[in-house]
Order: C-alpha cells, then sequence, then structure tokens
C-alpha cells in the first residue's frame, strides 16, 4: 500500500476519524460522495476539507474558489472531486469566453457549458463567470466578418481603347528586341504582331484603382496554334495552359478576356503580351475597363449598430444557456494599456488597429456601461435573479500603484456613466523569497495592494492564488526540489496572505480569494503534491495553513 496516497479511484478521500464527523456536512453534496480510504495517512490525516474552516458567521461572504479547465471538470474524477469537497466554487479562466464558443460564423457553441452547469445544478455548486468580454480570448474572425466593408452595386466603367487597324506603326512600350514586335498587315486588316519571343505592352498609359477588378479584353490569331503570357500593371495573370500560359486555336479569330487587379503599389496600367517560343501572334481591337470596388466601409453609425448587435447576441446566448445558474462574473478582463497614457497621466484602456475591440467602438467612457446593461438584461431575461448577480472587473498587475489608480479612475469614470460593477478581482502574482529584503518588499507590496483594494468600498476577489518559491539569489525552486523546510516557509506565506485579506478588506467585501492550481505544477504551488511513481495527490504543508488561516489561528 502507498503510505503516502490521500486521492484514490479519482475521489478525494479523508481518515475514518475525520469522515465520521464531516460526512454530512463537507463530504456529501446530493449524488455525488467523496469516499473515505484507509491508505489516508500522516500527518494531515485529521483535517477536514479546506472549506469548512471558514467562519460563515464572522465572514459571511468569504468564499474559496478553484480554476479548473472545463474537460477536467466534466470528467467528474479526481480534480473535480478536489474542488468540489474543498472548495466553494470554480471558475474555468479563459475556457467559456466568447473566443471559445462563437465561431466566424457567429455560431454558439455551449454543449461543455450546458454539461457543466447542469451537472453544477444537480449537486448544488457554484461556478464564478469567465469574462463577459475583453481584448483577447474574443470571436475576432466573428467581429471581422460583422463590421467588413459593406457590398454595394457599381456599373462598369469604360476605359481606353486602341485599334491596331488603325495604326502604321506601332507606338506603344516593346520590353524586348524591336524587330519582334510590330505593325503588320494579317487577314486584310493592320494588327499588331508579335513574333517568338516577343514582349510588349499592347495597351498602355491610364491610372489604375488598385481596388478595383480590370476587364481587357482582345482579339488574337495565328497561323497555328498559340501561347502567351499576360501581366497586368506588374501582376502576372495565370491562364489555364501549362506553366500559366494563355492558350488559342490558330487559324480564327479568338477573345480573350482578362479580369485583374494591378499588383500592390502600382499606379500605372498596362496589359503586357509576352509571346512564348510559339508561332507569330496577331493581336487586334484592346479595350479595358472596369468596375469599381464593390465594397465601402461601415459607417460610423453602423458599425456601432454591428457591434451592439454581436454584443446582445452573445449576452443573450450565454444567459440562455446560464439560466441564472452563475450569478458572478468578470464583466471585463484585463483592460489596461501600461504603454499608453491619458493626458491626465493614468493608463489608457487597450486599443487595436488589427482586430475589433468592444471600447473602440462603444467609446472607452460607455465601454463597461454598455457592456454591463446588455448583460444584465440577458440574465434577468434568462430566469436571473438581478439582486444575486455580481459584475467584477479584473486586472493583473495591481501592486504596482500607477495600474491601480488608473483602474480606479476608469471604474469610477463608469460608474459615474451608470455600469454596474460590483467588484474588482485582483489577478495575482506573488512569490516568497529566501532573500529577507526581497521578502520584505513582496509583503509590503502585498500590503498596499490590500489597502487600495480596501479603499475602493468595492467587493474584494483574488484570483491566480499561486506563490512561487525563490532562493536567495532569485532562482524559482521546483516542486521536486523543495525540501521540507522551504515548503513550510510557503505554507506560512500562503496563510500570511490569506490573513491579510481577511483583516484587511472589511467582512461584507470580502468577494473570496481563487486558487490558480490545486496541486504542484512544476513550481510547488499546490495543496497536493504529487507522488513521483503513482501519481497521488498528496496533502501537503500548504493545505494545512490554509486550514489554519481560514480558521483564524
Amino acid at each position: 500500500m502507498n503510505m503516502n496516497r490521500i486521492i484514490r479511484n479519482s475521489l478525494l478521500v479523508f481518515a475514518a476519524g475525520a469522515f465520521s464527523a464531516s460526512c454530512a456536512d463537507y463530504n456529501t453534496t446530493d449524488d455525488f460522495t467523496a469516499q473515505p480510504d484507509p491508505a489516508f495517512v500522516e500527518p494531515y490525516k485529521d483535517l477536514a476539507p479546506v472549506k469548512s474552516y471558514i467562519d460563515r458567521s464572522a465572514y459571511a461572504n468569504m468564499s474559496l474558489g478553484a480554476t479548473l479547465k472545463v474537460v477536467d471538470f466534466n470528467k467528474q474524477e479526481l480534480a473535480h472531486a478536489a474542488a468540489v469537497t474543498n472548495f466553494d466554487n470554480v471558475t474555468f479562466g479563459t475556457t467559456l469566453m466568447s473566443g471559445t464558443i462563437v465561431n466566424a460564423k457567429g455560431v454558439m457553441n455551449f454543449l461543455d457549458m450546458s454539461d457543466l452547469l447542469a451537472h453544477v445544478e444537480d449537486i448544488g455548486y457554484e461556478v464564478y463567470g469567465s469574462p463577459i468580454v475583453a481584448n483577447a480570448n474574443q470571436p475576432d474572425e466573428w467581429l471581422k466578418m460583422l463590421t467588413a466593408p459593406i457590398e454595394i452595386p457599381v456599373n462598369y466603367v469604360e476605359g481606353k481603347s486602341v485599334n491596331f487597324n488603325e495604326m502604321t506603326k506601332f507606338e506603344g512600350t516593346v520590353e524586348s528586341n524591336p524587330g519582334t514586335v510590330s505593325i503588320a498587315r494579317y487577314d486584310n486588316q493592320n494588327t499588331l504582331r508579335i513574333g517568338s519571343l516577343g514582349k510588349a505592352r499592347i495597351i498602355e498609359g491610364f491610372e489604375v484603382d488598385p481596388g478595383a477588378k480590370y476587364t481587357t479584353t482582345f482579339w488574337v490569331n495565328a497561323d497555328k496554334d498559340g501561347s502567351f503570357y499576360v501581366t497586368f500593371s506588374g501582376n502576372k495573370v495565370a491562364g489555364s495552359g501549362s506553366d500559366g500560359k494563355w492558350t488559342f486555336k490558330g487559324g480564327k479569330w479568338t477573345k480573350i478576356v482578362i479580369e485583374a487587379q494591378s499588383a500592390p503599389g502600382e499606379t500605372e496600367g498596362y496589359l503586357r503580351i509576352e509571346n512564348t517560343r510559339s508561332p507569330v501572334i496577331y493581336i487586334q481591337k484592346v479595350q479595358v475597363g472596369y468596375y469599381p470596388d464593390n465594397h465601402r466601409k461601415q459607417t460610423v453609425q453602423e458599425r456601432t449598430d454591428t457591434i451592439n448587435y454581436a454584443l446582445n447576441a452573445w449576452c443573450d446566448g450565454l444567459m440562455k444557456i446560464n439560466l441564472g445558474r452563475i450569478k458572478s462574473f468578470d464583466l471585463i478582463d484585463e483592460p489596461l494599456d501600461v504603454k499608453a497614457e491619458l493626458e491626465n497621466g493614468m493608463y489608457d484602456l487597450k486599443h487595436s488597429t488589427d482586430n475589433i475591440f468592444w471600447q473602440d467602438i462603444l467609446g472607452s467612457e460607455n465601454y463597461a456601461p454598455v457592456v454591463s446593461r446588455v448583460a444584465k438584461a440577458a440574465f434577468e431575461k434568462h430566469e436571473g435573479d438581478p439582486a444575486q448577480l455580481r459584475f467584477f472587473i479584473s486586472e493583473t498587475g495591481l501592486d504596482e500603484q500607477k495600474k491601480f489608480e488608473s483602474l480606479k479612475y476608469w471604474i469610477q469614470a463608469w460608474d459615474a456613466n451608470g455600469a454596474k460593477i460590483d467588484g474588482i478581482n485582483a489577478k495575482l502574482n506573488l512569490s516568497y523569497s529566501e532573500d529577507a529584503a526581497t521578502q520584505a518588499a513582496n509583503e509590503a507590496s502585498l500590503n498596499l495592494l490590500l489597502d487600495n483594494l480596501a479603499s475602493t468600498g468595492k467587493l474584494i476577489r483574488l484570483s491566480n492564488f499561486d506563490i512561487k518559491y525563490q532562493d536567495a539569489t532569485g532562482a524559482n525552486v521546483a516542486a521536486k526540489d523543495i525540501s521540507a523546510a522551504q515548503r513550510q516557509k510557503l505554507a506560512d506565506y500562503y496563510g500570511h496572505v490569506i490573513k491579510s485579506y481577511m483583516s484587511k478588506i472589511p467582512h461584507d467585501k470580502q468577494a473570496g480569494i481563487c486558487k490558480g492550481n490545486l496541486a504542484d505544477t512544476n513550481d510547488p504551488v499546490g495543496l497536493w503534491s504529487i507522488d513521483a511513481k503513482s501519481k497521488d495527490w498528496v496533502r501537503n504543508a500548504t493545505y494545512k495553513a490554509f486550514c489554519e488561516a481560514l480558521s483564524g489561528k
């Protein structure tokens, strides 16, 4: 028997002694049960599920969240069991955002989300919603399609024409030996004669519209079957013959129709014919014209209407599947651009020249007001209780003072314009350092962050709650290399962060803490370590630190 094993057969397990006292309260949720396992051993066998240590009477709003992938949750195996048993709610990061769900044609695939919400409802569990809008993980192809130029009817524009029967000397540009191109009699008329390997611009001297498709027609004849290459204003136009040749049958006049646009950057209009090693060819009656670009850009109002349609369609589809079951969402994710400043010195919102960003169309000041209004209306339309709905603005790097002040500025501007913004979801990037000065700076930064967040008067949620361990040189210590003593120092800092949050953030503003990873990755960030041989999850010192910190010890 593996004496370190604490999760077995895909289910979280408890010590037999602890199980008898905690099963009814913590271990059963409708049809889901985390089974006891006699392999549960020291040193943490007497600990109950982590969430059970929260004093709900003193910390009524405090909750613990876990971050999982949708596929791992829907499997209802090990990660699912650990989350459901130990945490109040689960979040799925970016995997339930519109970029994953909406395809290029606007078709929405909610199959995974429908499955997980049905299961969540069955077991009486909670989900924290993925961001409703953002700059990344959005349906970029759909938004580009919706805002693309509009097709309009256009009329053919007559251009230039040449009748070689009226010439005695070719006055165009010859790009080969001059003797290979000339005006000559053929079939009782003057024609443009192009000999073997001859090359000439048979019509030229007109300006080209780079967005227009030009139609050039001419008649060609030869004593034998012939072939030639065509170039229109720098753009080689392939025919149906081998190597892109244009071919025709000899002995009769054949009408050739060339449709092409000019090459990028080309402004001079011309059509070049380059004879191959075929017999002499004769050309007559050249005419060029074009259909103007049959697209126009959408007007500002059309683009605004289009994006409002897309936002309404997305929110309606999301909330129709949701049916009020997810009650808290990130409304907007990571809106700030730290490389762009406003005149007042605050960071601007992110803007794009490549993709369609919602705020570029809706307007920076109206971004959150419009999104919150549309999302709230869809939530209420599809069985959601508006009294339970909560919207958060999520952002990284808020331990940097200017970034925090910038987010606060924008939230105040959005609030003034009628946005529903209930809280801030601060994405953490924490580390513990063995260097005393570095660690003191880490803790000072954390304290400033929590004090700043508390000053907003908003609900405060901390997410991505993983702490990396750094040695005195600043190098990260891997999970496979961390010692028991180092693990304890890391666990103590986890506890410090939890207690700091619970003491600095007013109780009625505590929206909870969300763990980034439940088990160790390459870094020792988990409440569980992973046994190298069995792959079992093993409770470690961080698990105990969570329990003690949440209980107020």
